[in-house]
């Protein structure tokens, strides 16, 4: 029997790769160009004679709230300069994140009729990392400061666990969570478990639109911190559930479990081994076993009620 069962695990597991296989042969076949505005490039090769055409061609990008005494300052500003010069070295070449870029927009064009290719523009922004992708219907920008490497000497005094992400590999999987809101429709987000099941739709979001990322890239973790939550899984579940805090609406529960942090918060010794956020990776794993379980799309998961995706889910944590 255990034989049997065996060759029925390898050949599911088979067909279900060949169907991912061919999946995402029809993505990649998607018709689509991206062509990534260096804006930040034009910008800090602007002088104060050349500023208004720069301003004509991007109007969009200089607030009105400023005259051209302030875009003048910074393009004189020598820590602007310093800046220019340190993206300028990390993204000589556009192709590192651009193949990427084209690879989430034909997975988006393919789940989201509707999806229509936005404007790519590059900018600085003063190492402003909780704005390090913006999204609207028509233009995405990327600033670039905010991905120059881990250790880059600009991020000086800024956490490790933030800046652990300040590198090129992450610029797709930011830009995947800021569609994946856009997309997700959850009324009230009161309890721990809404939390969880949110940023888990968040994450599953990614499984689909950027298959080609590793999950600790997804998740933004490191291989190790990744490993640590796959290993404990049953542990973290168990501490959740005879807590009994997945129906909690304390607000205490996010910075202990859910918002970036350099650990999750047990209050036990283990705290400080383990990664941050590990209710979302806990949420991941619940809407995981949703969409195995259940024939939805993922435009009804996203739009699916947190304790209807929980009750449905038959989420077992891994032993």
């Amino acid at each position: 029997m255990r034989k049997i069962l065996s060759i029925i695990v390898i050949i599911s597991l088979a067909f279900s790769c060949k169907t991912d296989s061919k999946l995402e042969k029809e993505i990649a076949e998607i018709d689509v160009t991206v062509n990534v505005e260096r804006f930040d490039k034009l910008f800090a090769k602007a002088t104060p004679e050349s500023l208004p055409e720069l301003k004509t061609e991007y109007p969009f990008m200089f607030s009105k709230r400023y005259n051209d005494s302030v875009w003048i300052h910074r393009i004189n500003d020598t820590l602007q300069q310093q800046l220019n010069s340190e993206v300028e070295k990390a993204f000589a070449d556009d192709q590192s994140y651009e193949t990427e870029i084209q690879s989430l927009f034909q997975h988006l064009i393919y789940y989201f009729k509707a999806f229509k290719m936005p404007r790519v523009i590059t900018v600085t922004s003063d190492v402003d990392y909780r704005n390090k992708t913006i999204v609207t219907d028509t233009i995405v920008l990327i600033a670039l400061d905010t991905y120059l490497g881990t250790n880059h000497k600009f991020y000086v005094g800024i956490h490790n666990y933030l800046k652990q992400n300040f590198k090129a590999s992450q610029i797709v999987s930011d830009l995947a969570t800021q569609y994946a809101q856009q997309q997700i429709y959850q009324s009230k987000r009161k309890t721990f478990l809404d939390e969880m099941i949110y940023y888990g739709k968040v994450l599953y979001f990614k499984d689909l639109i950027i298959p080609f990322k590793t999950d600790e890239e997804k998740m933004g973790y490191t291989k190790e911190q990744l490993d640590w939550a796959t290993a404990n899984e049953s542990y973290i579940w168990r501490y959740f559930v005879e807590r009994e805090l997945l129906f909690e609406t304390n607000p205490k529960l996010l910075e202990r479990f859910i918002n970036p942090a350099p650990f999750s918060k047990f209050n036990l010794e283990l705290d400080n081994e383990s990664p941050g956020r590990l209710g979302q990776y806990i949420g991941w794993q619940i809407v995981r076993a949703y969409m195995k379980n259940n024939d939805v799309t993922l435009q009804q998961m996203l739009n699916t009620k947190a304790e209807d995706v929980f009750n449905n889910s038959k989420f077992k944590p891994r032993k």
